[in-house]
């Protein structure tokens, strides 16, 4: 163990305030690769437990984390600026997942007996496999652990956790809300470490398989690595999520839902509004009131409950948003509000929104992380959901129309992503799947589907007695 592997730090800083707030020491690769057999060894002994016993500490975690809701949404707004009462919704969505999974993943992970063709019967089991290596982002510090780790562990996995390095302090908080919640030791580890570590955890052989939520980019980097070493894999990547305002669509209605929509979470949500494809039939309408709406959101300090929306994340994800902006207006978008870094202290963005956008520009071709919004004029309905499909991602997307069973019959056959909202906007639902097609990845989480991802569903056959 070398000097400089003990002493290689990093240390967060408060993207409001830009202050420092915690230095931290990266783990060396020989402690990492001890805390895998830890789980390992945990794991060996949870996977045993009925699931009734699995359920009762699931469900205990839900009400730890009530119980610390303040302090975690304290540290989750001070690491990376999310408005505190953000923060409150975050775990609250939390708590359910918890009592969710607790509840209905007893019924999901019985076994099933069916009968076979030449008598006898089938049983089909699913059975824990291992330690789960999860790969988190900053942007719900909470949340985004919480979707792969408890399914994982109410299947009698062992579960790791690589955060995002801005929200240590976060993750490590939800390492002591689990075990204060009874979880045995081990069994759930916060892992400090960098990304050529990371590549050791993937490869190790207890490790059984790996989550990764992040970029389109990260996930072809994850999912090769994890490939090469045969490990199963489910990847919540990035997306430019759109939102359709139709021909008969309530205008009022739908700008409030997709200014919302934008903002939230300061803009940082993989599966937010991002596009706002609009009728020509109803799109000044739209416009004169969404351009409105935005000008309202002012940013502020995230403890203020005065404030409508916190700092970006970190200064360069700032300065990328901001690059992806002034490409977009190079290459023919209009700038209509916003899209100028403001001075002073903190990594604030205006709430932004560009029209005119077009194939070729950041702000239809890609993912802009923050509170940018693109405007896109389309002809009718048709090219409305054609223009909509015309991306790269399929995770969210949304549908604004007076006629429901219009809408979901569109959200059902044509539109080409994981999850479609109608005349609403949300992030997620303990009891529905979340998940998303082409660049925005595979596999599915909540509603049941994700704790049977790293499960071995296996089948035990008994003959019929003579």
């Amino acid at each position: 163990m070398s000097t400089t592997d003990k002493q290689k730090t990093f240390t967060t800083i408060n993207p409001a305030s830009e202050k420092e707030i915690t230095t931290y020491t990266y783990m060396t690769t020989d402690v990492a690769l001890k805390a895998v057999e830890r789980c390992h060894n945990a794991y060996l002994d949870w996977r045993l437990r009925p699931i009734e016993e699995r359920a009762k500490i699931i469900k205990a975690i839900g009400k730890e984390l009530s119980n610390q809701k303040d302090k975690l949404a304290a540290i989750m707004t001070e690491e990376m600026g999310k408005l505190l009462k953000q923060g409150h919704q975050e775990i609250e969505l939390c708590v359910g997942i918890c009592d969710f999974t607790a509840t209905e993943g007893v019924e999901m992970l019985q076994d099933e007996e069916r009968e076979l063709a030449e008598g006898g019967k089938g049983i089909v089991t699913y059975s824990p496999i291992g330690v789960i290596y999860g790969i988190q982002p900053w942007n719900f510090p909470a949340y985004q652990v919480i979707r792969y780790s408890i399914a994982n562990l109410m299947a009698g996995n062992g579960v790791l956790l690589k955060h995002a390095k801005n929200v240590t302090g976060s993750a490590l908080l939800l390492q002591e809300i689990y075990e204060a919640a009874g979880l045995p030791k081990d069994l759930f580890k916060v892992l400090i470490i960098d990304h050529d570590q990371s590549d050791k955890i993937i490869e190790h052989d207890l490790v059984r398989g790996v989550t990764l939520t992040g970029s389109s980019e990260a996930g072809r980097i994850i999912g090769k690595k994890a490939g090469q070493v045969l490990k199963k894999t489910v990847l919540e990547l990035g997306s430019n999520d759109a939102y359709l305002v139709l021909d008969d669509a309530d205008v009022t209605l739908a700008a409030k839902t997709c200014v919302q929509g934008r903002v939230y979470n300061n803009g940082e949500t993989c599966v937010s509004a991002k596009r706002f494809i609009v009728t020509e039939k109803v799109y000044d309408q739209f416009r004169e009131a969404f351009i409105e709406g935005m000008k309202s959101i002012v940013t502020g300090d995230p403890t203020d409950k005065s404030s409508k929306m916190g700092p970006l994340a970190r200064k360069d994800l700032r300065q990328t948003l901001h690059d992806q902006v002034e490409e977009s207006v190079k290459k023919g978008a209009k700038l209509s509000l916003g899209g100028e870094i403001p001075n002073g202290k903190g990594y604030f963005y205006p709430a932004t929104v560009l029209e005119n956008v077009t194939p070729g520009q950041p702000a239809y071709d890609d993912e802009l992380f923050g509170p940018v919004a693109a405007l896109i004029k389309a002809k009718d309905n048709k090219d409305a959901m054609r223009i909509a499909n015309d991306s790269q991602f399929g995770l969210g997307g949304g549908i604004f129309s007076k006629d429901e069973d219009k809408a979901i019959e569109l959200a059902r056959t044509h539109f080409d992503t994981g999850m479609v909202n109608i005349n609403s906007f949300g992030l997620a639902r303990p009891n529905m799947p979340f998940g998303g097609i082409k660049n925005s990845g595979f596999g599915r989480e909540h509603g049941g589907f994700g704790i049977r991802e790293f499960v071995n569903v296996k089948s035990i056959f008994v003959p019929k007695k003579k």
